[in-house]
């Protein structure tokens, strides 16, 4: 498995606004053990160590880990979070069955070899009645970027579900949906993210506006049609 492209965003990102927000109520349960597959750098798990959760992270890159070490040294959570090199959809060599209460796995999928291996992986590793976090790329996101961006001919091969021309894939509610139920998990809610965040050219966005686009996007998130086009797809799954 490769390493996600990015590392998840810091709390404050308005492009992540939608993720930590339907986080939120699991968060406030209590101190929870929190497994990070493909999370990198520790974009979300220092801000989760900081809020008292412990985090494990499961990344194949040694030097995102390494980042990731040093992060939490300087935010002094280095306690709480603890990183592991290893595959998203092997995790069963380096994770405990049922040892996590919450699961995050954020654009990984687009890059297993067998999403649905993968799936499996981390319903495995939650504990009955724990919280999976799936984060992935929209196809119908996707299609209309390059259909804009002047590239029709890669719009209809992603369309048509062929390659065009990245390593990753791109996923529709449907599908995310068939792979979560194949795992034995069930979806309990289902949000857009980065719906208007990706349509701003950033430079322009004050404090002001930032905090308005980040109120937009959380509450974009859970409606259709708007959410149906956004740049990704989350799922929060429960075992």
């Amino acid at each position: 498995m490769s390493s996600s492209a990015t590392s998840p965003p810091d709390p404050g990102s308005t492009r992540a606004a939608a993720v930590w927000a339907a986080l939120e109520p699991i968060l406030r349960a209590g101190p929870l053990r929190v497994l990070d597959v493909g999370g990198g750098t520790g974009g979300f798990a220092v801000p989760l160590a900081q809020r008292g959760h412990t985090v494990t992270v499961v990344d194949p890159s040694p030097d995102a880990l390494a980042l990731l070490a040093r992060r939490a040294q300087a935010a002094e959570v280095a306690g709480s979070v603890n990183g592991i090199q290893g595959d998203g959809d092997r995790l069963a060599e380096v994770v405990s069955a049922g040892s996590a209460d919450l699961v995050l796995c954020h654009h990984v999928l687009e890059y297993v070899d067998e999403p649905s291996s993968a799936a499996a992986e981390l319903a495995a590793c939650v504990r009955t009645g724990g919280w999976v976090s799936l984060l992935a790329a929209n196809q119908a996101a996707a299609v209309l970027s390059r259909a804009i961006g002047g590239r029709p001919e890669g719009a209809l091969a992603l369309l048509h579900g062929q390659s065009d021309g990245t390593r990753h894939r791109r996923f529709d509610i449907d599908e995310l949906h068939s792979l979560v139920a194949q795992a034995g998990l069930s979806v309990e809610l289902w949000h857009g993210v980065r719906v208007v965040a990706d349509l701003l050219p950033a430079p322009e966005v004050g404090a002001e506006q930032s905090s308005a686009v980040r109120e937009l996007e959380i509450v974009l998130a859970e409606r259709s049609p708007y959410r149906d086009l956004a740049t990704d797809l989350h799922l929060l799954c429960r075992r």
